[in-house]
């Protein structure tokens, strides 16, 4: 590992509309050194990375203002990556038809990438006639989509191959703070990850408590689902590397939960869950990012509420047991909170975007027992997002 390492961090808009875009971070190889060299300023609602083969692409996580759009329409982006000096040049965008992408997970081999659409949580009330005569109404929700792209080989968006529309919708109202208790009242696909063998997606729903298998190929094909009791929310997932197991964060539940995921079928079969929280916890708490440690074994959380980063052992059965955290900046609501964390590439550190804080803060990962410890910060507005690269 004797090239440069840098860290894209995405970023939203301020409440005044200022800001936005994706600053490039260079990063020492033991995480100390955070140093800003450069800045697109779009997309402003840079939600959501993925570095892959030399490109990042990024989210531009809105909704369409109308008819006659004053503001740009939510897409996706590709950026080249410079090798030397990790800096961006754009390459192209593509709609993505559905409100807020959230999520987009790359395959340079198979040429594809997917993005998971959220939608809005306002409604449309239509008038109606019933079937009496009369009149009452009908509430209308945005529309939440799985969407699957080509790849070009020089890493830019091609067309639209597949798109897939979610529908139903959970226990409305709830007892989630969003929405004013009605986040479940239409589909919100939060996430949409390809496996490692390449051949399916998986997509959590929060919005139906539901996990949808997709088979992967030139269209997206539904093949199993996987479906919670009301009110859990489950919203990211991540592979563990070399055991197929799968770990899932509930939301409105807030919980980790682990499966045992068939690469041959597509199925994923319960392992076990747990709380996200400490013991003594009390108040609202909603888990948002899980990832697993690159050599195994170690799941970390952020929990927004408790606002803390967690972390977990997980043995060889996939049980799972909570063994300490860190603490973050106070959360203004969930979604201003520290929302995504990476570890680059070797494990030795992860980086996290602590939004309230206006901070990026990287942490050490401890070798044997993967604790973690603070190691150094570098202000960002509105941090919302990290992902890593190497370069030559």
């Amino acid at each position: 590992m004797t090239g440069k390492l840098v860290a894209y961090i995405g970023s939203y808009r301020d409440a005044a509309g200022d800001g936005g875009g994706i600053t490039v971070l260079d990063v020492s190889r033991d995480g100390r050194s955070l140093t800003p060299v450069s800045h697109v300023g779009e997309p402003k609602e840079a939600g959501y990375l993925a570095y892959v083969g030399g490109t990042l692409y990024a989210v531009d996580e809105r909704k369409n203002d109308g008819r006659g759009p004053v503001e740009p329409a939510a897409s996706v982006h590709a950026f080249t990556v410079d090798q030397g000096d990790g800096s961006l040049t754009w390459l192209n965008a593509r709609r993505a038809p559905g409100p807020r992408p959230t999520f987009l997970c790359a395959d340079e081999a198979g040429k594809v990438l997917v993005t998971a659409n959220h939608g809005d949580f306002e409604h449309v009330e239509r008038v109606v006639r019933t079937p009496e005569g009369g009149w009452d109404v009908e509430y209308l929700y945005d529309d939440s989509t799985v969407i699957l792209y080509g790849l070009e080989d020089d890493g830019s968006l091609g067309e639209i191959r597949d798109l897939h529309v979610f529908s139903g919708h959970g226990k409305d109202p709830n007892g989630s703070p969003q929405a004013g208790g009605h986040a479940q009242a239409s589909p919100h696909a939060h996430c949409a990850v390809i496996d490692p063998s390449g051949r399916h997606v998986l997509v959590c729903d929060k919005g139906t408590d539901q996990i949808f298998v997709f088979a992967l190929g030139d269209t997206l094909e539904p093949e199993f689902t996987y479906r919670f009791e009301e009110e859990t929310g489950p919203r990211h997932l991540a592979f563990e590397p070399g055991t197929g197991r799968v770990f899932v964060t509930c939301e409105f539940s807030s919980e980790l939960v682990s499966f045992d995921f068939d690469a041959s079928s597509g199925k994923l079969r319960l392992l076990d869950r747990v709380s996200t929280v400490a013991s003594g916890h009390t108040g609202g708490n909603e888990p948002a990012e899980v990832r697993v440690h690159p050599r195994g074994g170690f799941v970390y959380v952020n929990n927004r509420g408790e606002d803390s980063l967690a972390w977990f052992h997980t043995n060889h059965n996939g049980q799972l047991l909570r063994l300490g955290h860190v603490p973050l900046a106070r959360s203004l609501h969930p979604g201003v909170a520290a929302r995504s964390f990476a570890f680059d590439p070797s494990g030795s550190f992860l980086l996290l975007a602590d939004r309230p804080a206006g901070l990026v803060r990287s942490f050490a990962v401890d070798a044997e027992e993967c604790r973690l410890r603070p190691l150094a910060t570098v202000a960002v507005a509105e941090p919302s997002f990290v992902a890593f690269a190497e370069l030559p």
